[in-house]
């Protein structure tokens, strides 16, 4: 008996020191954040973990297998993640070339690095085993079939010319018939349609209702959000559109101000509720509500929903996949911020990751 009583005291007190261990570890990881180093002697791709909190921590760095500028890309989309976020595909604007990693457990392996298909590639986008890339140096849009290995083919007869200039970002509808391309330049947004055999035909062409189409998202009932730079000091906005069967886009609320400067990036919540912009010269974050048919509200009325301090000049975004966190890239102090997402479109930061090396570009989130 007396031994029995001593084994169960041992086992817990093992179990108590590990419970103990596990507190002082901290909360476990759930998920990853990825950017990327967009350096002129080698892209690599930086890894953060993500705990249950929503709190960041370095991992590891991955090498690329390309080049990148060394400078801004003007773009959203330069790090992509796959939906069922299995892939994780880069874009090289050095050296003209695209790559796939692997989503492992312990980090990422690298799959494919191909030709981009054109000059400077800036944003990738992929649906199911389709990958497109859009080249802003050579104003194309160019296409892969994924393997399962993660090998890239290129699709005969899917390189497709933008009908305006200064490609910002390029997506898939949700149900993968379109691929849809902002052009910040020309003020277009081109909608390329997608064949069964996943070729891309010759785009339908959209004038933007307001000035610098840049980043855009969707969100329920085929609805499409389109951030606005063009507006000046103050005059950032959102219009939402429809996208139809024809490839046309019907606006639904037009050119919704937030008050704020330069709303370059943006991201819809999963439910197609809230969408977020990030406003880099005012170093602020906007938050919209989305009604059923795609109408628009600030949630806060001067567009300031979220504050990640001065001089942090937020870039990139990205919701976790449980929606319950919001990421941004913040190259004014080289740091990513934590905010949690409220019930209401709000947002409260909480935790910031620092040591971000200057010049990174492109933010995915899991």
């Amino acid at each position: 008996m007396r031994s029995r009583i001593l084994s169960f005291v041992g086992l817990s007190l093992v179990f108590a020191l590990a419970a103990i261990s596990a507190r002082a570890a901290g909360p476990g990881v759930v998920g990853a954040v990825y950017t990327m180093t967009n350096a002129e002697s080698g892209n690599e791709v930086l890894v953060y973990n993500r705990h249950a909190n929503g709190s960041l921590s370095f991992a590891a760095a991955f090498d690329a297998g390309g080049a990148g500028t060394g400078g801004g890309l003007g773009n959203q989309g330069g790090v992509t993640l796959s939906d069922d976020h299995r892939r994780l595909s880069v874009v090289n604007a050095g050296s003209d070339e695209i790559s796939v990693f692997e989503v492992q457990r312990d980090g990422l392996m690298l799959t494919a690095t191909e030709w981009s298909g054109g000059v400077q590639p800036v944003s990738v986008a992929i649906h199911n085993d389709l990958v497109y890339v859009v080249n802003a140096g050579s104003e194309n849009v160019y296409g892969f079939r994924l393997g399962q290995d993660g090998s890239l083919t290129d699709i005969a007869g899917s390189s497709q010319h933008l009908t305006g200039s200064g490609p910002a970002q390029i997506g898939f509808s949700p149900d993968g018939r379109f691929l849809i391309v902002t052009e910040k330049a020309s003020n277009n947004i081109d909608v390329f349609p997608v064949d069964k055999d996943g070729k891309a035909g010759p785009p339908v062409s959209n004038v933007s209702n307001g000035l610098t189409p840049f980043a855009f998202g969707f969100g329920n009932r085929n609805q499409l959000f389109v951030s606005e730079v063009g507006g000046g000091d103050g005059g950032g906005a959102v219009s939402s559109y429809r996208l139809g069967d024809n490839g046309h886009l019907q606006v639904i609320d037009g050119s919704v101000p937030n008050y704020e400067t330069a709303p370059c990036w943006l991201v819809v919540t999963n439910a197609g509720r809230y969408l977020f912009t990030t406003n880099t010269p005012d170093d602020s974050l906007s938050a919209y509500s989305i009604g059923f048919d795609g109408q628009l509200t600030l949630v806060d009325k001067d567009g300031r929903t979220g504050e990640p301090g001065e001089g942090t000049a937020p870039l990139d975004m990205d919701l976790s996949d449980d929606g319950r966190f919001l990421y941004t890239l913040n190259i004014g102090n080289s740091s990513i911020s934590t905010f949690r997402v409220m019930p209401d479109g709000g947002l409260k930061e909480f935790h910031v990751e620092e040591g971000v090396p200057s010049g990174v570009n492109g933010l995915a989130a899991r």
